[in-house]
């Protein structure tokens, strides 16, 4: 029993569910972690993605209510027939998009000049969608979640896209996307969650049945390990990130963004990580 390897695989876990869901990018922060840690190998890859599904379930724990409501009245409802739909436009031009550009987009886009480059824009491209969010001329028309239309939900499946350039941030991509788009904070906040749980749940399970062969059974413990630490603080960080956005914008995380962008661009020069797929 490997228990130094639990423990990273705890560390490891943390990390996704605190960065999952906000806007800095968990890849980026699991690289940088994995590398300090000496867990970066192949197994570690594909473990880094199969316990996004253990950040998932905290989503759907958070939103239960929601959720339920909306199975539950699917087939007469026609605001719970909007959400799925909604959800499901979302969700399927990033599916695409994987299954045909995924292997290039490891193998040409994950070098430290993207990485750092994807963060730092993507901090200014916060900070400039949160001085737009004060204007009067552009504030939000979509106040909240049910207010969507399928073309709305089709234009932040295809901003989640862009989140495939490694250091981008999938929640940072359609929840600032979703603003720029005209949607209020809350909205795409809520609605980055729930596009979140197919997403999420469809690259887990691809790539353990991509890479199965490479798995044992002696693997489940650490996989039940980063699954319940990705679990447990999730759930803690979903829980603040509503509370947070209901008085508080996104500047803070833009600034962090930019620092971390010139951190990948400094460990990079020293060797200090290896920012490679």
């Amino acid at each position: 029993m490997d228990f130094s390897l639990y423990i990273k695989a705890a560390v490891m876990g943390l990390v996704e569910g605190l960065t999952e869901f906000l806007p800095i990018s968990s890849t980026g922060h699991l690289i940088l972690a994995g590398s300090m840690l000496g867990f970066d190998d192949d197994k570690a890859k594909v473990f880094d993605i199969a316990i996004q599904t253990g950040a998932i379930l905290a989503v759907i724990l958070v939103y239960w209510e929601k959720l339920r409501h909306t199975l539950l009245a699917l087939p007469e409802e026609k605001e719970a027939q909007r959400l799925t739909l909604n959800v499901v436009v979302a969700f399927l031009p990033a599916v695409l998009l994987g299954l045909l550009a995924g292997s290039a987009i490891k193998a040409y886009l994950f070098t430290p000049q993207v990485v750092a480059g994807a963060f730092i824009l993507g901090g200014l491209i916060i900070l400039w969608a949160e001085k737009r969010q004060t204007s009067v001329a552009t504030a939000p028309y979509i106040l909240e979640v049910d207010d969507m239309r399928w073309p709305d939900a089709l234009k932040v499946g295809l901003v989640q896209c862009l989140a495939m350039i490694p250091g981008t941030s999938r929640s940072g991509a359609t929840i600032i996307g979703g603003m720029l788009l005209g949607m209020s904070r809350k909205a795409a906040t809520d609605f980055s969650f729930y596009l979140a749980i197919p997403t999420l749940i469809g690259a887990g399970a691809y790539s353990l049945v991509k890479e199965r062969a490479m798995l044992s059974l002696s693997d489940v413990p650490m996989f039940a390990i980063g699954l319940i630490f990705s679990f447990f603080s999730a759930w803690l960080c979903v829980r603040w990130l509503l509370r947070f956005i209901a008085t508080h914008n996104f500047n803070g995380f833009a600034w962090y963004r930019i620092v971390f962008g010139l951190v990948v661009l400094a460990t990079s020069w020293s060797g200090l990580v290896k920012w490679a797929p």
